[in-house]
């Protein structure tokens, strides 16, 4: 599925969390997106070990006793009347990944920027969809790594139930 962003012409592909991993060797996870086109291509983005954690819970649906960062952020849009639309990823340079959240409010369309994990996280909890620009998606970095993301501990990957 390919949208059109607000602001401009360039068409959008729509992503799915495929996974996030947690990396051994770091203090980091590993955020996989995948296209909903069914091609194989993935972009991998590192996040922090708390957003990596948060996307966790949103993939693995978990609840937890009080409400995280993010759950907080669904709830105050909800209670206001402020739907999140949609994320994009709009932009990356050296290896640092940009993102844009689309909210409405009262037919009043805003746009935020943010970091593609809190982004991500917030979309899977409010089931928005998540998109990234064909400039960004061309310049995506990691591209060869499904052999080393294959080793590691099935334990520490959640996935996306639908």
């Amino acid at each position: 599925m390919q949208q059109q962003t607000s602001n401009t012409t360039e068409s959008l592909l729509e992503l799915t969390v495929d996974r996030v991993v947690e990396d051994p060797n770091t203090d980091t996870w590993i955020l996989v997106l995948s296209r909903t086109d069914g091609r194989t291509e993935l972009l991998t983005i590192w996040i922090g070990a708390a957003e990596g954690e948060s996307i966790r819970r949103a993939l693995d649906t978990l609840v937890t006793p009080r409400p995280m960062s993010h759950d907080l952020i669904k709830s105050f849009g909800e209670h206001f009347g402020v739907k999140t639309e949609q994320v994009v990823l709009t932009n990356v340079k050296s290896s640092t990944y940009f993102a844009t959240v689309y909210l409405e409010s009262n037919g009043v369309a805003r746009a935020i920027d943010a970091r593609p994990s809190d982004a991500i996280a917030l979309a899977l909890r409010c089931r928005a969809p998540i998109y990234v620009t064909q400039d960004v998606w061309d310049r995506r970095g990691g591209q060869n790594l499904n052999a080393w993301l294959s080793k590691l501990a099935p334990k520490n990957i959640g996935t996306q139930e639908v």
